[in-house]
């Protein structure tokens, strides 16, 4: 009887043992699942970023770009004094197809110079500006905005440059040609700058572009606030070396006293200029 008991016993020991260990294993906590986040997972984040970085870099090159063009354009504008690049393109084009016919000075644009608000401000003050001499080292243009405070304070020097096309001769009355300013030199001060001289002839420079800049000056000697915006362009036919003409357009500023728009014909009574070179021949 003792060893059935034990028996008994030993059975339910080891069932109970077996229960007991099952009912532990199944009340362990389970582990937390763990998100693994692959590549793919992250690669739209990612994207997305370089390309708003792409985006933010494209920006600023569009931006340092348009920059630059408005600097380019903003220094031709200063150095022509046309803010409209084809309208000065188109202007000369035209001046440099006619031909004179007896007429040494003509109006252009019915006398009216078109200068803009931009172009006659006074916020800088009194300036000139002369275009760079160009590939046949041709005098450009030049460009100001008159005051009497540019007006020459000093005794005037003998002018050494030659201009291109500088083949003169005397003539019955003098010379046939003179070292023509753009701007006058009782305007400017400037005597010697190649920038500023062009081969004009006697008649050209005096009296007809004389009297233009004796206005000039009448003008600004009546007060220091007298401001006039000024631009003489030599007018070339091609690659010839001496000018066919001048453009000269003029505006006083808050008046129109100065006023005009005149082109001007490199011509002398007399003589035929070869103006390819600036030889000539008597007629």
């Amino acid at each position: 009887m003792n060893n059935i008991i034990k028996r008994v016993l030993l059975a339910t020991a080891v069932l109970t043992l077996g229960v007991s260990a099952t009912a532990c294993g199944q009340s362990e906590a389970k582990p937390a699942k763990v998100k693994v986040v692959r590549k793919y997972d992250r690669q739209p984040a990612h994207q997305a970023t370089r390309i708003e970085k792409s985006n933010t870099r494209r920006e600023n090159e569009l931006t340092t770009a348009r920059a630059d063009l408005n600097k380019r354009e903003a220094e031709y504008a200063k150095q022509t004094g046309h803010g409209d690049v084809a309208k000065a393109a188109t202007d000369d084009a035209a001046l440099a197809k006619l031909n004179y016919s007896g007429q040494q000075e003509i109006t252009v644009n019915d006398n009216k110079p078109g200068f803009s608000a931009a172009d006659l401000s006074t916020a800088k003050g009194a300036w000139e500006a002369y275009s760079n001499l160009d590939s046949l080292n041709r005098a450009v243009a030049g460009n100001a905005l008159l005051n009497v405070s540019l007006m020459p304070t000093v005794k005037r020097t003998g002018q050494t440059w030659d201009p291109t096309g500088w083949h003169n001769r005397k003539t019955r009355t003098g010379w046939l040609y003179n070292r023509s300013h753009l701007i006058g030199f009782q305007l400017s001060g400037e005597n010697n700058n190649p920038k500023n001289l062009m081969t004009g002839t006697r008649s050209l420079n005096s009296p007809l572009m004389l009297v233009h800049e004796d206005d000039i000056a009448y003008y600004l000697k009546q007060s220091d606030k007298h401001y006039i915006r000024y631009e003489v362009r030599p007018v070339y036919r091609g690659n010839e070396l001496v000018a066919r003409g001048v453009h000269m357009r003029a505006q006083s500023v808050g008046d129109n006293n100065v006023s005009f728009n005149v082109y001007i014909f490199n011509v002398e009574d007399g003589y035929t200029i070869n103006y390819s070179d600036g030889t000539s021949t008597t007629n």
